[in-house]
């Protein structure tokens, strides 16, 4: 097996990407700009040649050969990310090469449940499902009255929102969010300053953004107080 070149030993070690398609060049991009080390990966020359410049290293080879991924040290990889969902079976092969060459923690795109099933059957530790993730955060934004949205498996979420008009000029002490709403207000983020995480007497004021955390419900209905009253033409 040929010695991986990208290999690092320190806790910023390279990234391996296995797919440039929107998915996996939006992530290999994503992680340069935040300094991390890509190898990324495709059958494409096109995709190779577009990628060649813009991230660390890319290589054009078969992503189903477990051999050509075996060349590229994929063995020294602890981080791999598979971006491909609509050739299921060019993404199960590559999975089970990176499962099989023993990467530690590898990050799937599955395009529908059922091949996200056979996706941990086979060794992916994380499967994921951008569009089905993304059109359930555009649904919560459209109807709640927030700008950002993250709802966890135990019927938790996270939200940001402005501040609803009936708080603003009062601090959380004097409105009684946790106690009226059952949500807990973790930071304030206001215009042209710092966050700030939230106190008792912090005092909110107009255009204020907050970041409020709870049961999953009572954070939609409080975010919701934020949302302007749409009125409806006379007749």
């Amino acid at each position: 097996m040929a010695n991986n070149p990208f290999r690092r030993d320190d806790d910023r070690s390279p990234i391996l990407i296995v797919g440039l398609g929107r998915f996996g060049s939006s992530v290999a991009r994503s992680l340069v700009a935040m300094g991390q080390e890509v190898l990324a990966v495709d059958t494409d020359p096109v995709l190779v040649q577009r990628y060649a410049d813009e991230l660390t290293h890319v290589v054009q080879a078969d992503v189903t050969d477990h051999e050509a991924l075996d060349q590229l040290g994929i063995r020294d990889f602890d981080k791999a990310v598979v971006g491909i969902s609509v050739n299921v079976e060019a993404s199960v092969l590559a999975t089970i090469a990176l499962s099989e060459a023993g990467v530690q923690d590898i990050w799937v795109k599955a395009g529908s449940i059922d091949h996200g099933k056979i996706l941990e059957r086979i060794g992916a530790h994380h499967i994921v499902y951008p569009e089905r993730s993304m059109g359930e955060q555009v649904a919560h934004m459209i109807v709640g009255g927030m700008s950002q949205y993250l709802e966890f498996d135990d019927d938790f979420a996270i939200a940001r929102t402005m501040a609803p008009p009936e708080q603003w000029d009062k601090t959380f002490t004097e409105t009684g969010v946790r106690a009226r709403f059952g949500v807990t207000i973790v930071g304030v983020k206001r215009i042209g300053q710092d966050f700030i995480y939230a106190v008792p007497e912090t005092l909110v004021k107009a255009h204020d953004e907050l970041v409020v955390s709870g049961p999953t419900k009572k954070v939609e209905d409080y975010c919701a107080l934020a949302k302007p009253k749409l009125r409806r033409p006379q007749a």
